[in-house]
C-alpha cells in the first residue's frame, strides 16, 4: 500500500499568489472602504461628528472671522484651482479624452471600465446625497459656491473614482514596477488634494470628504475587479482558443 505524502509546490503557490495579489488587495480595499463609509455615515446621522467637523473648520479660519481663511493668499488661489479638478465638468473632459484614447488603442475593457466608473460614480453620489440630505457648513465659512447636499463630498468621491481608476489602468499598461507605483500614487495624491481643498474652502465638513474618499475608492475598486474578471474569464480563454 502506497503511503500518500503531501508535498506542497511552494514556487507554484507563490506564483499564483503574486498573480492574484492585485485582486486580493482590491477586495480588501472594497471591504475596508465600505466599512469606513458605513461607520462615518452612522456617526454623522446620529450627530456625533458635529463637534469634530466644527473644530476642523474653525481651525482653518482666522479666530473670530469665519470668512477669513488661514494661510497666505497664494494658498487660497491654489485651493480654488485644485478643487476645480474634482468638478463634474473637468472630470468629464478627462474621462472623455481618456476613453477616446483607449478606444483608439482598442482597449475596450479599459474604456468601458472608466466610463462605467465615472457615470456610476455620479449616480451613486447623487443618490447618497439625496438619502442623507446633510446641510453644508454655514455660508460664512464658504469661500466658493456650492450646491446640492453635503454628504458625501461629490468632488472627493468622483475624483477618487476617476483618478484611482486611471491610476490602476495606467499601472496595467506599464511594464516597469516604478511606473506602476507612480501611476497609482498620482491617482491617490490627486484625489487627496481635491478632497482636502473642499474642507479648506469650507464647502464640506471633514466627514463628508472622508466618506467621499471611502465610497469613491470602493466603487473604483469594484470597477477594476469587474475589468479584471472580464479579462480573465472572457478575453484570455478566447485568446487561447484562437491561438
Amino acid at each position: 500500500m502506497t503511503r500518500f505524502v503531501f508535498r506542497p509546490d511552494v514556487p507554484r503557490f507563490l506564483a499564483a499568489a503574486r498573480r492574484e495579489l492585485g485582486a486580493v488587495a482590491a477586495l480588501a480595499l472594497v471591504a475596508g472602504g465600505l466599512l469606513a463609509f458605513l461607520g462615518i455615515a452612522d456617526e454623522m446621522a446620529e450627530g456625533d461628528t458635529h463637534g469634530f467637523d466644527m473644530a476642523v473648520l474653525a481651525s482653518l479660519r482666522a479666530p473670530g472671522h469665519p470668512d477669513q481663511l488661514v494661510g497666505p493668499n497664494w494658498l487660497h488661489i491654489a485651493a480654488v484651482d485644485v478643487t476645480a479638478l474634482g468638478s463634474v465638468a473637468v472630470l468629464g473632459l478627462v474621462v472623455l479624452f481618456a476613453v477616446a484614447l483607449m478606444l483608439c488603442l482598442k482597449r475596450w475593457a479599459e474604456a468601458l471600465t472608466l466610463l462605467a466608473g465615472a457615470v456610476g460614480g455620479v449616480e451613486i453620489s447623487q443618490a447618497v446625497k439625496h438619502l442623507f440630505g446633510r446641510e453644508r457648513p454655514d455660508l460664512a465659512y464658504r469661500a466658493v459656491e456650492a450646491a446640492n447636499a453635503s454628504f458625501p463630498s461629490g468632488h472627493a468621491m468622483l475624483s477618487a473614482v476617476v483618478f484611482l481608476t486611471l491610476g490602476t489602468l495606467a499601472a496595467r499598461f506599464a511594464t516597469l514596477k516604478r511606473v506602476k507605483i507612480l501611476a497609482i500614487t498620482a491617482g491617490v495624491v490627486m484625489s487627496l488634494l481635491v478632497g482636502a481643498s473642499r474642507i479648506y474652502l469650507g464647502v464640506h465638513w471633514t466627514t463628508d470628504v472622508l466618506a467621499g474618499w471611502s465610497l469613491g475608492a470602493v466603487w473604483a475598486m469594484v470597477c477594476w475587479l469587474a475589468a479584471w474578471a472580464w479579462e480573465r474569464r472572457v478575453l484570455r480563454p478566447s485568446t487561447a482558443l484562437q491561438g
